[in-house]
C-alpha cells in the first residue's frame, strides 16, 4: 500500500510542468531550511570548513541558500524520469564532449564513469542510459523500503543494472569485462579499511580505493562526467577527458595517487559550482586517528598501545 502511494505521488509530481515544479521546489527548500535538522546543520558546517579563510561568511551563507534551493528543485525533477524518452530527452538535458565517452567505449575494455552526488546525478544516470545504453551503477539502498523500491524502478527504467554497494567488486569487474559503462560516485565517506585518506576541500577524507584498484587492474578508461544546471532549467552533461592514470609499479602508492587524482576532479567541479554538491553528507566522518586523552596512560585500566600511535576509528 505504501509503495503504491509513493508511486502515485511520484507519478503526479512527474506531470507537474517543470517550471512549476522547480518554483515549488525552491519554496519547499526555503521552508525546510527554517526547520532545525541535523543534516542542514551538517551542510552549514561543511561549507564553512571548506571555504573558511578564502570566503566571507556572507558568501558562504549565500552558497548554503543556493544549495537548499537546488536540492528542493531536485525533489520535483527526479520523478520526471518516469516521463523520459528519446523524443523529449533534450527537454531535460544536453550532452557536451560526447566524443570523449564514445572514444572510451570504442576501446572495448569497458568504461568507468567517475562522478559524485553533484547536480542531478539521478537524471544524469537515466539520460546516459537512455542515450548510450549498457550502464551499471553502484547504489546504496534507501533505508525506507517503499522509497527504495520506487528509486530502483526509476534507476532501472532504461536497462541500467543496479549493483549493491556491499561486496560490489566482483559484479563491477564482470560489467567491465562485458564492455559496459560503470558509474561510480566517489564522494562519500568510507571506513578506514575500505579507503585511503585524501585531501578533499582542505581536510583529510577517507575515500574509497576501489575505483583506483579496478582501473589499474583492467586498464578500463576513467571518464569524469557531471551535470550542471543551466539558466533554461536543463542540465548540461559534460564528459571530461579520460583521466590518465599514474603507474609507478608501487601498488600502494599508485592507489593513493590515483584516488587523489579522481578526488581532485570532483573537487574542481565543487569549487566551480558549490551549490550543486550534496553538502549534507558527513563526508569527513572517518578520521585517520583518534587522539588519546592526555591522562590515558595514567589510568591503571588503560590498554597499553604505543604512546606514539593513535587509535583508528570511524
Amino acid at each position: 500500500m505504501t509503495k503504491r502511494l509513493i508511486y502515485i505521488i511520484g507519478k503526479l509530481v512527474s506531470r507537474i510542468p517543470l517550471s512549476v515544479g522547480r518554483f515549488s521546489g525552491k519554496l519547499l527548500g526555503i521552508a525546510l531550511s527554517m526547520i532545525p535538522m541535523k543534516r542542514t546543520r551538517v551542510a552549514r558546517e561543511n561549507i564553512q570548513k571548506a571555504f573558511d579563510g578564502s570566503m566571507e561568511k556572507a558568501e558562504m551563507n549565500k552558497i548554503y541558500r543556493k544549495v537548499i534551493l537546488h536540492f528542493g528543485q531536485l525533489l520535483f525533477e527526479i520523478p520526471h524520469i518516469i516521463e523520459l524518452n528519446q523524443g523529449n530527452l533534450d527537454k531535460y538535458v544536453y550532452f557536451k564532449n560526447e566524443e570523449n565517452l564514445i572514444k572510451a567505449i570504442e576501446k572495448g575494455r569497458g568504461v568507468f564513469l567517475l562522478t559524485g552526488h553533484f547536480g542531478n546525478w539521478e537524471l544524469m544516470s537515466a539520460a546516459i542510459s537512455l542515450r548510450f545504453g549498457s550502464l551499471s551503477i553502484v547504489a546504496r539502498p534507501f533505508d525506507f523500503q517503499p522509497l527504495d523500491r520506487l528509486m530502483n524502478s526509476l534507476r532501472t527504467s532504461f536497462g541500467t543494472e543496479l549493483i549493491p554497494k556491499q561486496r560490489a567488486m566482483r559484479k563491477l569487474m564482470r560489467a567491465i569485462r562485458q564492455n559496459r559503462m560503470v558509474g561510480i560516485l566517489l564522494d562519500q565517506n568510507v571506513d578506514w579499511y575500505d579507503g585511503v585518506f585524501i585531501n578533499f576541500l582542505g581536510r583529510s577524507a577517507c575515500t574509497n580505493k576501489g575505483l583506483a584498484l579496478m582501473a589499474l587492474k583492467t586498464g578500463a578508461p576513467v571518464i569524469p562526467v557531471f551535470s550542471v544546471r543551466q539558466k533554461d532549467g536543463r542540465y548540461r552533461i559534460v564528459f571530461e577527458n579520460e583521466v590518465r592514470l599514474k603507474r609507478s609499479g608501487d601498488k600502494t602508492k599508485d592507489v593513493e595517487e590515483n584516488t587523489a587524482l579522481f578526488t581532485g576532479v570532483i573537487e574542481d567541479y565543487i569549487r566551480q559550482y558549490p551549490d550543486h554538491w550534496f553538502w549534507f553528507h558527513m563526508r569527513w566522518k572517518t578520521r585517520p586517528y583518534w587522539r588519546l586523552p592526555d591522562d590515558f596512560y595514567q589510568s591503571k585500566d588503560a590498554a597499553l598501545p604505543s604512546p606514539h600511535r593513535g587509535v583508528k576509528r570511524t
